[in-house]
Formats: C-alpha cells, sequence, structure tokens
C-alpha cells in the first residue's frame, strides 16, 4: 500500500510536530540551574547529581525500541501514551524524595526516548517532500524550548511556591496540551488498520544488515556524544581558564544560540544538495577547528564557542534528516529511526563520562578536547558515508 493511498487520514500537521517538540527537552533542561536547591533538600551527592543529568541519555537508548509499538497501535496512539509517560514521570520526580528524582528520570525519559524515535519516521510519513525543512523546524523548536526551560527553571522556582519542586512541575501543563490535540488526532479503527498495515514493513526490513544504517547510526551518536560533552564539560573548561561563572554560562549559552541558527540555515543549503557528504564534513570540521582553537587560544572562547555550535547545530540536523533521505518507506524510517537513536544514545552517555575520566587521569583538558577533536574527525568519515545520495538498501 503506498503512502499517499487515500484510506489515511492527511496525517499531522506542522503545528502537532512543533507542539511536540516543545515538550521534549524542557524536562532535562530545566534540571541544571536547579541542582543546587536539589541537592540541599534531597541530600544527594554530587555524583548522583551527576547521575540525573546523564540518566536520561542511557533511558533514551534503552527504551528507543519501544517505538516498535506504532506499528501494533498507530504513531499518533503511542505518541499520546508517551506523552502521558512524560507527564507521571515529571510529577514523580517533583514530590521531593531522592528516590522521585531517579525513578521519575526515568519514566519521563522513557516518554521522550519514544517520541524522539516516532517523530523522524512521522515526517517521512507526512511531509516526504519536506524531510529537510520539517527537520529543521522540529530541531529548531526543541533548542529554543530546551532554552526557555533553562532561562526560566530559576526564576519560576523563586517566585512561585513549592520551590524547584514546582519548577520542575509546572512543565506538565504543555504535555498536557500536547497530549489532548494529540488524542485528537488519533484515527479510527478502519483507518488504524490501513496505517498499520502501511506500516507492518518495520517488522521485516533488515535494517541492522545496512551499512548505511550504521553509518547514519554512528554520524548520529558522535554528534549527540560531541553535544552532551560539551555542554556537560565546556563550562568547567572555561572556569579553569579564568572566565567567571556568568561569563562561562553566557558563553555556552551563545554555543546553543550558535547552534540554532545554523540548524535554521542548514535546510537552504541540503535541499539544494543531493548529497550530503560535503556539509557533513564542513560541520565536522567547524567543531575540529573550535577545539583546537579551544586547547592554543582559550581567550578567543567567544568565536570558538560560536564555531562550535554551528557545527554541532548543523550536524544535529543532518542526523535527523538522515533518517527520511535514507529510507525509502515510513516503515523503513521508523526502523532506522529505532535503531539510529538507540545506538546514538547510549553512545552519546559515554561522552560526559569521557571526558571526565580523562581529565581526572591527566588533570587538563588538553587530553579530553584533542580527544572530542578526535571524534570530530571520525564523525566527519562516518558523514562522509552517511551522507552519499543512496537509500538503506538501494543503490
Amino acid at each position: 500500500m503506498s503512502e499517499s493511498e487515500p484510506s489515511r487520514l492527511p496525517g499531522v500537521t506542522p503545528a502537532l510536530i512543533i507542539l511536540l517538540a516543545i515538550n521534549l527537552r524542557p524536562a532535562l533542561t530545566s534540571v541544571g540551574p536547579l541542582i543546587e536547591d536539589i541537592r540541599a533538600s534531597t541530600g544527594i551527592s554530587v555524583s548522583e547529581a551527576g547521575v540525573i543529568s546523564s540518566l536520561p541519555l542511557v533511558v533514551f537508548g534503552v527504551f528507543a525500541p519501544l517505538a516498535h509499538l506504532q506499528k501494533r497501535i498507530g504513531a499518533e496512539r503511542l505518541v499520546v501514551a508517551a506523552l502521558l509517560l512524560l507527564i507521571v514521570g515529571l510529577l514523580v520526580r517533583s514530590f521531593g524524595s531522592a528516590l522521585g528524582l531517579f525513578a521519575g528520570t526515568i519514566v519521563f525519559a522513557a516518554g521522550i526516548a519514544v517520541c524522539n524515535v516516532v517523530v523522524p519516521a512521522l515526517i517521512k510519513r507526512d511531509f516526504p517532500s519536506r524531510i529537510q525543512s520539517m527537520t529543521t523546524v522540529y530541531a529548531f523548536t526543541l533548542g529554543v524550548s530546551a532554552a526557555v526551560a533553562s532561562g526560566l527553571s530559576a526564576p519560576i522556582a523563586h517566585a512561585l511556591p513549592g520551590g524547584w519542586q514546582t519548577a520542575l512541575a509546572i512543565w506538565c501543563a504543555p504535555a498536557l496540551v500536547a497530549a489532548y490535540f494529540w488524542g485528537l488526532q488519533i484515527p479510527g479503527p478502519d483507518v488504524a488498520t490501513a496505517n498499520a498495515r502501511s506500516g507492518s514493513d518495520t517488522q521485516r526490513l533488515p535494517v541492522w544488515h545496512s551499512p548505511v544504517a550504521w553509518f547514519v547510526a554512528a554520524f548520529m551518536g558522535l554528534q549527540s556524544l560531541s553535544f552532551y560533552a560539551a555542554i556537560a564539560w565546556f563550562p568547567s573548561f572555561l572556569l579553569h581558564e579564568g572566565y567567571a561563572p556568568i561569563e562561562a554560562g553566557a558563553l555556552v549559552t551563545l554555543l546553543q544560540v550558535a547552534g540554532l541558527v545554523s540548524s535554521v540555515g542548514a535546510p537552504q543549503i541540503l535541499k539544494r544538495l543531493a548529497n550530503q557528504s560535503s556539509i557533513a564534513c564542513l560541520a565536522s570540521a567547524a567543531m575540529v577547528s573550535a577545539l583546537l582553537g579551544m586547547m592554543s587560544m582559550p581567550k578567543m572562547a567567544v568565536l570558538w564557542m560560536i564555531l562550535f555550535g554551528a557545527g554541532v547545530g548543523c550536524s544535529m540536523v543532518l542526523a535527523l534528516a538522515f533518517i527520511g533521505l535514507r529510507s525509502e518507506s515510513h516503515g523503513e524510517a521508523a526502523s532506522l529511526s529505532v535503531m539510529t537513536q538507540s545506538l546514538g544514545y547510549l553512545l552519546a552517555a559515554v561522552g560526559p563520562l569521557l571526558l571526565g575520566v580523562s581529565y581526572d587521569h591527566t588533570g587538563g583538558w588538553a587530553v579530553p578536547l584533542a580527544t572530542l577533536a578526535a571524534l570530530a574527525v571520525l564523525q566527519a568519515v562516518v558523514g562522509v558515508a552517511a551522507g552519499r545520495a543512496r537509500t538503506l538498501f538501494g543503490s
């Protein structure tokens, strides 16, 4: 059955994709500004606080295969279930206990993991001729919502009763709105059966046997590793180089803003290129140049944050776009999305740990930054293979 047959609903709208994306990062980025308040209230250690930050990445990787349920219950119904998991997890995390922090984090991260995987497949299904532009809208919304949540968490905690617990739980509100509107999108039984049949090839596609799929998964993992390692450790590097805490925070924010700007400009280039290998190399080269600059001329951190942010932002759009561009159907895109995001986030979870261990063993930042630069070079090599104009099992 083709994807354009009239027996199925027209599909989700861009507004629904945006509404969903708004809810997939605040649960993660709202914690950082409140971590000292959380530690004082719950008594968790610094290392346990670090686990709270890295645990979602592991959960993303472990629970991503749950997205295969979309072939049984439909993508729209699965999104609603995932949003309800997100809401429950946010509430449990805000109970005020250490146990609630960890349990709630696992629950909401499982919900986000499913949505992370489902969205690229939905974009392939409902926007097959606009994969690059819709991926950019999705990625840009993720970035904006992450920055907004990070910036508002502390003011909310100080302005409203309940402190940090209220500041974490308040993000249930937009998730409830999203669950309601996505619930309206759930198709009736006849259409749901037709949709499930059209996507049933997710069960039979040997995606893991495709070399292209492994290149796409590796690119996703390496760019995610670089981003999360940078967010975790660049502030410490900047403090080590003599920047004030406020300056370090502002510079890391600048990195994220540069990533947003880059993600907006990326589709203007991508839609002109059948082969994305060159842009993958350019994005990786920007990251390598920034890391080498940080090692040799750390006082020019403004330039290096902009350059690294531009590279990693473009890489994120590429990684998500590859899922649709390298697949031939919604079912194939769904299977590829599960594989790339499961492996990708498990690899990303290694990044902050890898840099932290290398710093502990060397006592300086040269080896950690050089390691990250070497991984960015590997990302370029993988990007050349992932960016070639071909599909998983085609030419």
